[in-house]
């Protein structure tokens, strides 16, 4: 909800299912704006809020037309659904069902994280969820310090009893400490002087072992980047939380430190383009972004320089809009992220990855909504289309049409809960293409025949939202059931799509880039950071270790991946003194 004295302007861009974008703008604003319009002084900023508003209000008054337009659904249009569980939007058809697919149309997850079942009759239950409790084995980052008995040792004897002799136990006592601190910590080392008095000489003492001349330490600029790109902290609230917590950090300073570590960190950037490229599978999608340099009248002058030298006109002119698309490739069994702002939709940017694809590579399959723009133009890809949107055509009318979605979102419940048993049981890409193919492939064909008949038989009015959610279906039905046909194809792009909250994250907070240079920074450790979650390995680590080692990673980049780093560093270290 909107603060008090804000309202809402929500550009049109609600067609085909897409969440607006949504301008929050103060009454004064409005007013000003009024104000030089009836002066005549209206600016270029001024004309795209006019704008906006004409839009949003035109197409409010077409959705408003519609009869199958409730209040819930035009709400949920504007600001997001907060759950599209099968169970949330039509409820269970009896007591008996069990859960079926969570979120986006994702499997649910037990408390284990294990995708959910029928759970046979003598297991027993499991444990609620959300408890709040992790044990001392959850904090794999936490500093580990042995701590001995103050006055026994194994082997000497029960001070109790005075027989016995005590041992050591398998598993030592664990105690579980939290300490806050700020994001950024800071030391100041008061060097002692000495000078003697009859030649003037000063005896300086050496710093300590290990500390170097550079203020900044390595460390410094991992918590910056993670907080920035991977948390979404703007730099301007890190300097005042900093500043009150006592340790200076200014906006200026934190920008200088992340720019210096990304461009140690460019080769690792550009070998994990190489990588992906190289991918089986390959996810797409984009989101909006505010690069200011490419926004306004700078936008505008620098199309005219561009095109001025380059003869680019006709290309600038035709695109205004700024988007970071998201690629998530997969590699051998892991997955990398990718992230890429800019004028360019997700598959021109695709496009520009694959082209360093091995020649000799058959073409990978590539997940995407059914947006033309996420094709990446003269490459062939093995298209697959995310089968979570067309359920979510579904979930948007369900309101109106309850038994018929009911049908559709409980068949769509069986694909997905034997995709989780799949996963489950580790089946290869054969044998869940097999699996699919039995279990999966006659719940398919029934559905695909009862959608048929709804249009054919006239069952459904064409131009209603039922309709049109049908016509989807059916449109795009090669796509959307790859994976009963190829080895390997996902049923839905929620992977990418949580890649994408990387970006939205960062946009919600820091709001905007203020240069295209600026965003291709964030891209850079957003794609490292959240390639280091995807294979399970510590960013701020990573981040630190890449910095302190940039010489190395310059020549070699293939070895300072996230999954093999430490087996590199491993090797760089030197050998133990006791080792023969």
């Amino acid at each position: 909800m909107a603060a008090p004295g804000f309202l809402g302007v929500a550009v049109a861009g609600m067609m085909m299912g897409r969440k607006p974008t949504i301008l929050e703008l103060q009454m004064d604003e409005l007013e000003a704006i009024l104000r030089r319009a009836e002066a005549k002084q209206l600016d270029d900023e001024d004309y795209e809020i006019i704008q906006a508003l004409f839009k949003s209000y035109v197409h409010l008054t077409e959705l408003l037309k519609d009869k199958n337009t409730s209040l819930a659904r035009l709400r949920k249009m504007l600001f997001g659904a907060s759950t599209e569980k099968t169970e949330a939007v039509i409820g269970r058809a009896t007591d008996s069902e069990p859960p079926t697919s969570g979120e986006e149309g994702e499997p649910t997850e037990s408390a284990g994280g294990s995708p959910s079942e029928t759970a046979p009759e003598n297991d027993p239950p499991a444990s609620a969820k959300g408890h709040g409790r992790n044990g001392a084995d959850a904090y794999r980052g936490a500093e580990k310090i042995q701590v001995p008995h103050p006055s026994l040792r194994p082997g000497d004897a029960c001070p109790d009893c005075q027989q016995g002799t005590v041992y050591e136990m398998p598993r030592p006592g664990v105690l579980v400490r939290i300490i806050g601190q700020a994001p950024v910590q800071g030391k100041v080392y008061h060097l002692q002087k000495l000078r003697c008095n009859l030649c003037g000489k000063v005896f300086t003492a050496p710093a300590p072992e290990g500390v170097g001349s550079a203020k900044y330490d390595a460390t410094a600029g991992s918590i910056i980047a993670l907080l920035k790109y991977g948390s979404g902290m703007p730099f301007n609230r890190m300097q005042g939380l900093q500043g009150n917590l006592g340790i200076p950090l200014p906006a200026s300073t934190q920008w200088d430190i992340v720019h210096a570590q990304a461009k140690h960190l460019e080769p690792v950037y550009v070998e994990l383009l190489r990588q992906a490229a190289q991918g089986d599978v390959v996810y797409n999608d984009d989101t909006t972004v505010k690069i200011l340099e490419m926004m306004g009248k700078r936008a505008k002058q620098a199309a005219l320089a561009e095109a001025s030298v380059e003869g680019a006109q006709e290309k600038t002119g035709k695109r205004s809009g700024l988007f970071t698309s998201g690629i998530v490739s997969t590699v051998e069994g892991r997955r990398i992220a990718l992230f890429f702002s800019g004028r360019q939709h997700a598959g021109e940017n695709l496009k520009d990855v694959l082209a360093q694809r091995a020649a000799e590579l058959a073409p990978p399959i590539q997940m995407c909504d059914a947006l033309s723009r996420n094709f990446p133009a003269e490459l062939k890809t093995i298209l697959a289309n995310c089968l979570a949107h067309g359920r979510r055509q579904f979930v948007d009318v369900a309101g109106h049409f309850p038994e018929a979605c009911r049908h559709v979102l409980e068949s769509l419940s069986v694909i997905y809960r034997n995709d989780a048993i799949a996963r489950k049981r580790n089946l290869s890409p054969e044998e869940r293409l097999a699996f699919h193919q039995a279990e999966s492939g006659p719940t398919m064909e029934d559905l695909h025949a009862w959608l048929t008949r709804q249009l054919e038989e006239r069952l459904v009015e064409p131009n209603s939202g039922l309709g049109g959610a049908i016509t989807y279906m059916l449109k795009h039905w090669k796509e959307l059931t790859l994976f009963l046909r190829v080895p390997g194809a996902p049923l839905d792009n929620n992977l990418c799509e949580r890649a994408l909250k990387k970006a939205i994250l960062h946009r919600k907070n820091a709001l905007f880039y203020k240069t295209a240079h600026g965003a291709r920074v964030g891209d850079l450790f957003m794609s490292l950071i959240y390639t280091c979650e995807l294979c399970g390995a510590n960013p701020f680590d990573y981040l630190t270790e890449l910095e302190r080692h940039a010489a190395e990673l310059a020549s070699a980049p293939q070895a300072w991946m996230p999954w093999n780093y430490r087996q590199t560093l491993a090797a760089l270290a030197p050998p133990s003194p006791t080792a023969r």
